[in-house]
């Protein structure tokens, strides 16, 4: 085989396997409108008041990560669940808690797994990519727990002392 039409080959197979792909998303496992479905539903089980809600916690960062871990068998759940939840994105925000309300009658163990994931997001570590900036513990008045193995010593050397 000729390095031309080898070169020719892998072009054309690389084309067709990018067109096979899902929609380009900055998301682990998430699309984008899968992403924009979720962070609505969020927002409906943890809202916004004086504090930021678990849409703004970064719950759907949380989820989707986890999607790539410890969620992994839930993702089928996911896809199927966000997409049945679609519609919720052209709804007014009034309307959104009714659309949550039924989908939690039609759809049970996908809104079931929502609930919990959402508030493992909004209440667990930061270092799992939900509770940004540990806004939960904050309104609980719960002290930030250190980075593990990163105790927070004072390591300043006091002046004029030996």
């Amino acid at each position: 085989m000729k390095r031309r039409s080898f070169l020719a080959g892998a072009a054309a197979a690389s084309l067709g396997a990018t067109a096979c792909r899902r929609e380009q998303s900055s998301f682990r496992t998430l699309t984008q409108s899968e992403a924009q479905t979720l962070h609505a539903l969020c927002a409906q089980i943890v809202p916004a008041d004086d504090q930021p809600g678990a849409d703004q916690a970064g719950a759907v960062d949380f989820i989707d990560i986890q999607l790539t871990r410890r969620y992994k068998q839930h993702r089928e759940t996911y896809r199927e669940g966000l997409k049945k939840a679609a519609p919720i994105v052209q709804l007014p925000p009034g309307d959104r808690l009714k659309f949550a309300e039924e989908l939690e009658r039609t759809a049970p163990r996908f809104f079931g797994l929502l609930v919990a994931h959402t508030m493992q997001s909004f209440y667990g570590s930061p270092r799992h990519g939900g509770n940004r900036d540990a806004v939960s513990w904050r309104m609980l008045g719960v002290p930030p727990v250190p980075v593990r193995g990163r105790n927070q010593y004072d390591l300043t050397i006091e002046r004029g002392r030996s």
